[in-house]
């Protein structure tokens, strides 16, 4: 019998035992996460409502934050009700839907990552010919091709991963639901649907991963040519934050994919997840925008309107 009709809900790691260090996640859990969901919403709603905001790098930059507020929306709530309610439990369909969220949005982020590169690629190396080459239609191209791009991944990955049967322990070791940690409880011997999912995501986050280093050495070699000392400092102030959060997003995100998967959770395995699905949305805000003086400027504008109404009212 197919242990597919069998189990009906999966059990989450379970990141303490102590009801006190339970709360304790959960309290950790909520500040990050209302953290990121502050953060995210106020660069997306200042890029929609400043007019100076309205190029393809805010642009860009808007769809990484709803991304990124969709990505933690995805894994740490749910944490965050287990460790408050005592429970490790999460239903069959919902693991399935958490994967296919997890998994969407990540290849989703990788396109837009991209995109924001070959932006400031653009900018740098060919500035007369900017607003020609990133024109609103194809800024609006790229961010279909990311979504599309996720979404294909998101369906060939949660498609072949609830295509195997499973059999035995139904705890999976990680605190949300991950392709390599399921394969682990399967025991059809059998995977070639998924091996060609993740394949397919190799190669995808690969060419993403060319195209930035290939945009990244033509901006690094024109930024040293430019003359003027002054400038430099500002055109690496732009680039290198991108640089960290790509390099961090991939990097952990392969290191959670490629690895082989042990039989148990380790500090490690959590460590890695929650670098490539919770510190991007908390971190990704304040690394783009802490220096970022359109952004702060928008922000005042915003803030002293509101303290001008107060004041009108």
């Amino acid at each position: 019998m197919s242990n597919r009709t069998v189990i009906v809900e999966f059990l989450l790691l379970r990141l303490a035992e102590s009801p006190m260090l339970l709360r304790l996640h959960a309290t950790l859990f909520s500040f990050i996460y209302l953290m990121a969901l502050l953060e995210n919403l106020v660069i997306i709603v200042l890029t929609i409502l400043d007019q100076h905001l309205h190029t393809p790098m805010y642009y860009f930059l808007r769809h990484l934050s709803f991304l990124d507020l969709c990505l933690i929306s995805a894994t740490v709530p749910k944490s965050i009700f287990n460790s408050v309610t005592l429970s490790d439990s999460i239903s069959f369909l919902g693991c399935a839907l958490q994967l296919f969220v997890v998994v969407l949005l990540t290849g989703s982020e990788i396109g837009i990552l991209t995109a924001m590169s070959y932006d400031r690629y653009v900018a740098i190396c060919c500035p007369l010919h900017y607003e020609a080459i990133m024109n609103r239609g194809f800024s609006v191209l790229l961010v279909t091709l990311s979504w599309l791009n996720g979404s294909a991944l998101g369906i060939l990955y949660s498609a072949g991963t609830f295509s195997l049967d499973f059999c035995g322990s139904n705890r999976i070791y990680q605190f949300f639901c991950d392709v390599p940690t399921l394969l682990k409880l399967s025991c059809s011997k059998e995977h070639v649907t998924i091996n060609v999912s993740v394949a397919i995501g190799v190669c995808y986050a690969f060419s993403c991963l060319v195209c930035i280093v290939v945009s990244y050495v033509y901006i690094f070699s024109t930024v040293l040519t430019i003359p003027s000392r002054q400038n430099q400092p500002k055109a690496f102030s732009t680039c290198v934050p991108h640089l960290v959060v790509v390099s961090t997003f991939l990097v952990t995100g392969a290191v959670a994919y490629l690895k082989p998967v042990s039989d148990t959770s380790s500090i490690v395995d959590v460590l890695v997840s929650v670098f490539y699905s919770v510190a991007p949305p908390s971190l990704n805000p304040i690394i783009y925008c802490l220096r970022n003086r359109d952004i702060k400027s928008a922000l005042r504008k915003v803030l002293w309107g509101s303290r001008i109404s107060k004041v009108l009212k």
